[in-house]
């Protein structure tokens, strides 16, 4: 069994015991997240990125079981790793090679995390429109995310299958991220809304399943004189889960762009997802506040796509993944300062 499936089966361990944690011991009845759960959730999954990240600097040869020069060259090489040897001393180059890895991770990490901001944008209305019950947003975001991750496993592998075999669509992607940027700078003003009734996922559901035409409590199907339906709840989950397929097109690309490591992809990608859930009770209140974060994330967006177009050119002129880092970075805080500088001005009526 090679290294890669023992790390990847260790982690999706731990993905399912702290699921399973949140789900079992922390939320046996329903109730409404409050800020304070909310707040503590987010600084532990930060926290468990972060170890992460550590983690990787330190021991992160152990990924692909890199145990000597000739290994760590054919995985530079295999991954396109922005690295750069100057000696032939193999823990030095081995340290090289670990501090540009757990700086691909926490890249990775923040563009994730930074998109699924937009994420919370659309849950918002989506549970608005559908009236649900603040007590339910939780069970909801759970099962959700759950469906998220197996779907990103399948999107991220699928991806670096691809780009193994056909480099060039790194391109595609870089053209798509700059097109899905400019569109979101051109329509970030549009007022968006939910229709429940000609919804696409609600009218395939409505083909194929019978629905309840009421909530039932937190469940997501009901039974009536041994007919089965689909509760609006459930309804509501698989329009959360399509609503991350839709943003993964975007945020997997984007990650791509940093790192053509898959399982780097992939933790980066699961971390952000697990954060999104009680980064959405956090923000729920205030994300309306941060009205020029979606120009942030526009130009975020542009410059990932750029930046995968102009690879080549870019490695050349010394632009390393510290440089994409704090690029990110600073155009996520400039885009948060700007929304409490200048805070949107209440339409009059």
């Amino acid at each position: 069994m090679s290294n890669e499936i023992i790390f990847f089966g260790a982690f999706a361990l731990f993905i399912i015991l702290m699921l399973a944690i949140d789900l079992g011991l922390f939320h046996k009845k329903d109730q409404p997240v409050s800020l304070v759960q909310a707040g503590i959730m987010s600084a532990v999954w930060v926290t468990f990125a972060l170890s992460f990240y550590f983690y990787l600097k330190v021991e992160g040869q152990q990924l692909h079981n890199i145990q000597n020069q000739e290994q760590l060259t054919t995985i530079v090489a295999q991954y396109q790793h922005n690295v750069t040897f100057t000696s032939d001393n193999f823990l030095e180059n081995l340290n090289i090679y670990k501090a540009n890895l757990s700086l691909e991770f926490l890249t990775g990490y923040v563009i994730e995390y930074a998109l699924s901001v937009d994420n919370i944008f659309v849950m918002v209305l989506i549970f608005s429109a559908f009236s649900v019950k603040e007590k339910y947003y939780h069970r909801v975001l759970f099962w959700g995310i759950l469906g998220a991750v197996i779907m990103r496993f399948l999107f991220i592998f699928v991806g670096a299958t691809l780009i193994n075999q056909f480099g060039w669509i790194l391109y595609l992607f870089g053209a798509f991220l700059i097109y899905s940027g400019v569109m979101m700078f051109v329509n970030k003003e549009d007022d968006e809304k939910i229709d429940t009734q000609n919804h696409k996922v609600v009218k395939l559901a409505s083909r194929y399943f019978a629905v309840f035409p009421e909530f039932v409590g937190n469940k997501f199907f009901h039974k009536v004189d041994g007919k089965r339906f689909i509760t609006p709840l459930f309804l509501v989950l698989l329009i959360v889960e399509f609503t991350d397929v839709i943003f993964a097109v975007d945020s997997i690309p984007a990650i791509f762009a940093v790192t053509k490591d898959p399982y780097i992809v992939f933790f980066s990608n699961i971390f952000a997802i697990l954060g999104l859930r009680s980064m959405f009770f956090l923000l729920v209140n205030v994300i309306h506040k941060f009205h020029y974060l979606k120009t942030g994330l526009a130009v975020l967006l542009v410059f990932i796509g750029v930046k995968m177009l102009a690879h080549h050119w870019l490695t050349e002129w010394g632009f390393t993944t510290v440089h994409s880092l704090f690029v990110i970075l600073g155009i996520l805080t400039i885009s948060v300062v700007a929304s409490l500088v200048f805070p949107q001005k209440k339409a009059q009526h």
